[in-house]
């Protein structure tokens, strides 16, 4: 089997900043096999190199000659710095859902959802547009697409009315998290200021994440507390002004961004993770919380759906009563739920993805 030599465009990631995409792609790449021989070269934001160093201890990783993350200057480095660099790889990843229109070796394009075919509203006019001019051009010159879940292939493949043998999934591959003792989960607790029992709900406030939802099911919930970890998206404001409607004495606890080991610990030491929101394209935060030992309460939309399989319980009504009733099922479930989860999320290995991952280069290849 030869070796490939694959070029992998991250200059869009921007680490901390750009959601699931980050730890989805990080998590990939760092599971590629060696026995598959590929040679990637990740060229990326300098920041990503130091807070990746699981990628940068096996692959090469060249920064682009700019400082900030600044679209405009992202872009024409993409078309030029990026572009002469590129020209004798055997495939060219590009990893963010768009591809630049210069270059002429084979693509595999990375297409994470189309949430802006389902929610345009909740996109500003200029990104948008950008979108809906940029996807399906990338698409259509693309040789293969990779998406992180069947849902996202079939909307993919519905959406621009091409070939079903282009469009391949590669799963999230989630490591193994190892589990938080009793003493760095009441180290969690007190550094966000949680006591007692408590729901965790790990995402930034975006419109179509359901926070508020979740303030509606706690009214209906006694004795105990809601944990949001996540920065803070465009629907801020209204979870905000939520919180306060609802009066409910402290028991929403904003914890914001924290580190990866305190956001484990937190859902460690949660009753059950609730996950209500009206669109993914995976939902890696589903499969820590199975291998973490915690149930999970989620929407019915259709890739959530895919990722938790029988181990969850799902939620079909967009209602605080209908959440609070899962949320005592769930309590109710919790050996049974806690055992499905456990062998659900042996589907979403860090070995399944990066295999998959290797097997789109080698199909872009041919």
């Amino acid at each position: 089997m030869t070796e490939l030599d694959v070029a992998v465009n991250l200059l869009w990631l921007a680490p901390g900043r750009v959601g699931g995409s980050e730890e989805y792609l990080t998590r990939q790449l760092a599971g590629l096999p060696a026995e598959a021989r590929i040679a990637p070269r990740l060229f990326c934001q300098r920041a990503l190199i130091a807070s990746h160093p699981e990628l940068s201890a096996r692959h090469r990783m060249i920064p682009m000659p700019i400082g900030r993350d600044w679209r405009g200057g992202r872009l024409l480095a993409e078309h030029t710095w990026l572009a002469a660099r590129t020209r004798g790889a055997d495939v060219i990843h590009h990893a963010g859902g768009t591809a630049p229109a210069v270059g002429d070796r084979p693509i595999l394009l990375t297409v994470h959802d189309l949430q802006y075919r389902t929610f345009p509203e909740f996109f500003s006019h200029q990104r948008l547009a950008y979108l809906r001019t940029m996807v399906p051009r990338s698409v259509r010159r693309a040789h293969v697409i990779a998406t992180p879940s069947w849902y996202v292939r079939g909307t993919v493949i519905d959406a621009f009315g091409i070939d079903g043998r282009r469009v391949v999934v590669v799963p999230h591959g989630v490591p193994t998290i190892d589990p938080p003792g009793d003493a760095r989960i009441d180290a969690a607790r007190r550094s966000v200021g949680v006591a007692g029992r408590y729901l965790v709900y790990p995402a930034i406030t975006h419109p179509h994440k359901g926070h508020h939802l979740l303030i509606d099911m706690l009214r209906r919930l006694d004795d105990i507390a809601l944990v949001f970890i996540g920065g803070e998206g465009a629907a801020e404001p209204a979870v905000r002004q939520a919180i306060a409607d609802a009066d409910l004495g402290g028991r929403v606890v904003r914890a914001g961004r924290v580190d990866e080991a305190t956001r484990d610990a937190l859902v460690a030491g949660a009753e059950a993770l609730v996950f209500p929101s009206e669109y993914e394209g995976f939902g890696a935060p589903l499969v820590e919380a199975m291998d973490l030992g915690v149930p999970v309460v989620c929407s019915a939309a259709p890739a959530i759906r895919e990722v938790v399989a029988d181990a969850a319980v799902v939620v079909e009504e967009s209602s605080g009563v209908a959440w609070a009733a899962a949320v005592t099922a769930a309590l109710s479930r919790r050996e049974q739920l806690v055992a499905a989860g456990h062998t659900r999320r042996r589907v979403y290995t860090q070995e399944a993805s990066g295999a998959a991952l290797a097997a789109a280069y080698r199909q872009a290849a041919e």
